[in-house]
């Protein structure tokens, strides 16, 4: 170590250990020992397997902070970011990648509907609104119904009207307990059998049997209002089967008086029992905690809508009793397509991104569920002798006022029901043009409104959200 040291190119110091500037990868016939300096700048084929490697997280971003996150939540520190992929921290990283990846936006995953119907409980629902006729069938040579159907007829308005109003009252309770929602029915339902019974008492004089079977109609509505209500319908089902045997033998047999009255009679008695349980059970449930009483104005037009279609269908059933007793049935499919609408609104909402969009999809859903609901009752009104028009008319009337209640929308429905109900009426008891024609005319007017009000209203996506 006492000689001097050549420093000049090609000298002896080309054997030594020497720092070495980093060469590229071609050259490799240098097989000393050499300290390399870090890279400058980014590494494009680490970002890019990087980006590969991520490629179905970084797509669906929206920013590149989101990018910056997902490497955080992969453990990139700010050593590794430097020297594996050449940036000078993670946001030049999380930018680069977001550049690089193409943004794709998958569709979320299929859930399950939330307003799938229960078709078995819809078909129920409707044959147990046409049941209890039945008890007008094995009645009716004992009373005569048809010197004094304006007593019965009376009752049963009011039973009607306050029912959709007690039911409406019974479901804003039910939000918040089963036990408030029956205590509700506890006090409405006798009070509405009732005012029922009241109104037929000048109606039918001195005729007592007639008067019983008021009372006994508007008792059995009462109960069954509240059985339907409070979702025991196998329970009302089971309770009818009294008038379900008595009518299946009157074809072959004739049961005389004693059974003519005993099997409704029985019957009666099994629903106020059966209605008696359920509200028994439903008052065992712990109380909920807060929650407010509804106010009463709010069922206000629920009732009118049920007076309205109350008068609506009486009107219709002068002249086609039978065509009464398909739409009554009908009122269960009808129930059915009313949750149908709500689940194809929900899927057409993420179906379409804009406001216009999504109005036309709505309304070709709501043409279709009223066309899926008129349409099959178009054989059934030439099956009992009917005449379609005023029949179909009707029924859309009554489901897109229906659809128009259950999105909360109820003074609509109710005010254009009743007009058309009032217009019906007064040609009909008064005799003014146009005569049997009225009836079609005024549903007819009053679907095209009520189409439009839903239109209006359910065509947003806010309704729906």
């Amino acid at each position: 170590m006492s000689g001097p040291m050549a420093l000049e190119p090609g000298g002896t110091e080309q054997d030594t250990l020497a720092l070495r500037l980093a060469e590229p990868p071609a050259r490799r016939d240098d097989h000393t020992l050499a300290l390399r300096l870090p890279r400058r700048g980014p590494d494009p084929e680490a970002v890019s397997r990087l980006a590969a490697d991520l490629a179905d997280r970084v797509g669906p971003a929206v920013h590149p902070y989101e990018v910056a996150a997902l490497l955080e939540a992969e453990g990139l520190t700010a050593d590794e970011i430097r020297q594996r992929y050449g940036h000078t921290g993670l946001f030049s990283l999380a930018a680069a990648l977001y550049e690089q990846v193409p943004r794709t936006f998958p569709e979320p995953a299929p859930t399950a509907d939330p307003w799938r119907p229960d078709t078995v409980r819809s078909l129920l629902r409707g044959a147990l609104f046409a049941l209890p006729g039945l008890a007008y069938l094995l009645t009716a040579p004992l009373w005569h119904p048809g010197r004094h159907a304006a007593a019965l007829i009376t009752a049963g308005l009011v039973s009607w009207a306050w029912g959709q109003a007690l039911g409406h009252r019974a479901h804003l309770r039910m939000a918040t307990g089963r036990r408030e929602a029956a205590r509700t029915l506890l006090t409405g339902a006798p009070l509405g059998a009732a005012l029922a019974t009241a109104s037929a008492v000048p109606l039918a004089g001195a005729a007592g049997p007639v008067l019983a079977a008021a009372a006994a109609q508007s008792l059995y509505l009462a109960a069954a209002g509240v059985l339907l209500v409070l979702a025991r319908e196998r329970l009302l089902l089971a309770a009818l089967t009294p008038l379900i045997a008595g009518a299946a033998v009157l074809p072959w047999w004739e049961p005389g008086t004693a059974v003519r009255t005993g099997l409704p009679l029985l019957a009666l008695l099994a629903t106020l029992a059966g209605t008696g349980h359920a509200l028994r059970t439903a008052l065992a449930t712990p109380a909920a905690a807060g929650g407010t009483r509804p106010r009463l104005r709010w069922s206000l037009p629920y009732g009118l809508f049920g007076l309205a279609a109350g008068v609506l269908v009486l009107l219709e059933g002068r002249r086609e009793p039978y065509a009464v007793i398909v739409l009554t049935v009908s009122m269960g499919p009808a129930e059915w397509l009313l949750y149908r609408y709500r689940g194809l609104s929900v899927a057409a909402l993420r179906a379409t991104a804009t406001p216009a969009a999504f109005l036309l999809r709505s309304a070709a859903v709501l043409g279709g569920c009223l066309v899926a609901y008129v349409l099959p009752l178009l054989p059934a009104a030439y099956l009992t002798g009917a005449a379609p028009a005023p029949l179909l008319l009707l029924a859309a009337t009554l489901w897109t006022a229906l659809l128009l209640q259950a999105f909360g929308a109820a003074w609509p429905p109710a005010v254009i029901c009743l007009a058309a109900a009032a217009t019906a009426g007064a040609a009909a008891l008064l005799h003014l043009p146009p005569g049997r024609t009225a009836l079609p005319l005024c549903c007819g007017a009053a679907v095209t409104a009520l189409v439009a009000c839903a239109l209006r209203l359910l065509g947003r996506p806010a309704r729906h959200a």
